[in-house]
């Protein structure tokens, strides 16, 4: 078996092999990020540019690392529409899973968009808007 040109490990002084290192690092936290899907393809490119001087004796080698990562899994939640005193569309994210249900957290009762409603610690007070 003959020698390789060049050792990929060595290239550079060792910079080659640690950008792979590096943006492998990436790829890897990126599938261990549980707001990515672990099952798409993630990629790793090494490109290498070569050129050559005028006496075509020496060439310069440029090395370049880079990732393509999965992006983050989509996010849905649940706008109430609703009309303000001036006639105009207004909106509140919906807290209580169905539209017009209130719903129960250890301080209190709250509305479907989550405005506090009955106040447990106030010894049951109506909280006034």
């Amino acid at each position: 078996m003959s020698k390789p040109i060049v050792d990929l490990n060595t290239f550079a002084n060792g910079a080659v092999a640690e950008r792979f290192n590096d943006e492998l690092q990436k790829i890897l936290e990126n599938i261990s990020d549980p707001n990515t899907d672990a099952g798409k393809v993630r990629k790793l490119t090494l490109t290498v540019k070569l050129a050559g001087d005028d006496q075509r004796n020496l060439a310069v080698a440029v090395v370049e690392a880079k990732s393509t990562f999965a992006s983050a899994r989509e996010i849905q939640a649940k706008i109430i529409m609703d009309y303000d005193s001036n006639g105009k569309v207004t909106g509140a994210e919906l807290k209580s899973g169905v539209k017009g249900q209130t719903y129960l957290e250890e301080d209190g009762v709250y509305s479907d968009a989550g405005e506090k409603i009955y106040d447990f610690k106030r010894k049951g007070e109506v909280v006034n808007d």
